[in-house]
């Protein structure tokens, strides 16, 4: 079988696509693996600077597959319990990789894909796209992927969606903070993010995602003090530090291609 997830390297850009296009990319075992996998890899690779996640055929991701959906009725609750730790894993290893990383979607971001597209930095979307969280209409709750929604949509838009199950439209998932940006070819927007991500310190971009990833659950003394903690730490490294040289010497810093 081809594997789930296709990854290729150039330069400082790693595409990890999905490769299930005859199911329109859904969500399964093997798949969340490889792609966790591969978002491990990338943030081992010095030269990848930031990635983006598409999907192979008609859609970014449908949502889970039917197969594995089916497999769910005849397992306990533990066993329940390993395949949502599964894809709880899979959306922390995005969100807390190093590297920034951009979904690219098109067609259906629907269930856990749109617990994919939540979990990125970044979301460029075709304007025909059309995004849902359907699982009420199937008994269930979209648990798994409500921390990764959190960060990204406000409670009352979430809740309508969450509640109704309703798909929507690229333009309605920017306009509630899903998607930052919608166009005819998305690589337009992501060539544009790209030249200003390879601008930015490599070890920044890691600590902003980490700000974004922990400031916002602290309270308001231990965030005082973090980010004092962080502020500093950082001004002090070597990354800053020559940040700060180039710019006082008006020429780019080492990181810059």
């Amino acid at each position: 079988m081809a594997d789930p997830v296709r990854v290729t390297i150039d330069g400082p850009r790693a595409d990890l696509a999905l490769c299930r296009p005859q199911v329109h990319n859904a969500l399964n075992g093997e798949l969340l693996d490889a792609l966790a996998a591969a978002i491990r890899d990338v943030a081992r690779r010095p030269s990848v600077r930031y990635a983006v996640l598409s999907g192979d055929g008609p859609s970014f991701c449908a949502g889970a597959d039917l197969h594995w959906m089916r497999a769910s009725l005849d397992i306990s609750v533990e066993e329940n319990r390993a395949d949502a730790a599964r894809l709880v894993g899979t959306l922390t290893a995005i969100t807390t990789c190093p590297k920034p990383i951009i979904a690219r979607v098109h067609g259906a971001a629907l269930g856990g894909g749109v617990g994919l597209v939540a979990a990125c930095d970044l979301v460029a979307s075709t304007p025909t796209a059309v995004f849902g969280l359907a699982e009420v209409r199937l008994g269930l709750v979209p648990a798994m992927i409500f921390p990764f929604l959190l960060g990204r949509v406000a409670l009352p838009h979430l809740r309508w969606a969450a509640m109704t199950g309703d798909r929507f439209p690229a333009a309605r998932a920017m306009e509630i903070g899903l998607v930052n940006e919608v166009a005819d070819d998305p690589e337009t927007i992501i060539g544009r993010w790209a030249g200003s991500l390879v601008a930015a310190g490599p070890h920044a971009l890691g600590g902003v995602k980490e700000v974004f990833n922990v400031f916002p659950f602290l309270p308001p003394d231990a965030l005082r003090a973090q980010a004092i903690n962080v502020g500093a730490r950082v001004r002090a490294g070597p990354e800053a530090q020559e940040g700060m040289r180039a710019f006082l010497e008006r020429r780019k810093a080492s990181w810059t291609p």
